[in-house]
């Protein structure tokens, strides 16, 4: 009893140092938490992460149960489905730097809770969407786990939800780290300086979608 529960528990913590190190290099989608952080909190900018650590749980979970029919089908479909990444980067990019960059009036302040609220579950699926139209993904997954220690679990289905579980959570855990740095500053930003985080943000994406894009047609 004790050897199956101490193995799903190693898979676990294995999973969670898999997820974070696979969340952590800076990318669009840490751009993108660290600007939901500076532009509306904490929260939002948590909300963010967690949209990406679930499109690592998706592709871990594929990676782990051994679903090669979705592996294969995703890394052969690898630049079309890219090529939609780029211009989703695009368009948030727009979004950034057309959009109004200042703090709220205390008479618009309901009204941007309402729409906050709302944009959380925007800010969620932008960034699972983003994760997940990179399939290369699914590549390091297998890489990883095989050098972990954690290969071929598809005859193993707990130990593999353990793993994949670990994932996510090793995931949120660095967009936790970030999102919490990225509100330490929050406050000391005034309008002029949240401007310019707009503005920041919106030419970092730009450039990731530009070299997206560059890479499938050069």
């Amino acid at each position: 009893m004790w050897f199956p529960l101490v193995e799903t528990l190693v898979l676990f913590v294995k999973g969670m140092g898999i997820g974070f190190v696979i969340a952590a290099p800076v990318g669009p989608v840490g751009v993108l938490c660290v600007h939901r952080t500076l532009r509306h909190g904490r929260l939002a900018g948590l909300v963010a992460g967690l949209g990406a650590a679930a499109g690592d749980a998706v592709y871990g979970f594929i990676a782990a149960y051994g679903l090669t029919l979705v592996s294969d089908w995703l890394l052969a479909h690898e630049e079309p489905v890219r090529l939609v990444g780029g211009v989703f980067l695009v368009v948030l990019a727009a979004k950034m730097l057309l959009v109004r960059q200042k703090q709220p009036s205390a008479g618009e302040a309901a009204a941007v809770e309402r729409a906050e609220n709302a944009g959380l579950v925007r800010a969620f699926f932008a960034t699972f969407v983003l994760t997940m139209t990179n399939p290369i993904t699914i590549i390091a997954f297998l890489g990883i786990f095989a050098a972990a220690g954690a290969g071929d679990l598809s005859q193993h289905r707990e130990l593999a939800a353990a793993l994949v579980a670990g994932v996510f959570v090793g995931s949120a855990m660095w967009w936790i780290i970030l999102a919490g740095g990225a509100g330490l500053i929050r406050n000391r930003l005034e309008s002029g300086g949240m401007r310019w985080v707009g503005i920041g943000s919106g030419v970092m994406i730009l450039c990731f979608a530009l070299y997206l894009l560059r890479t499938l047609f050069i």
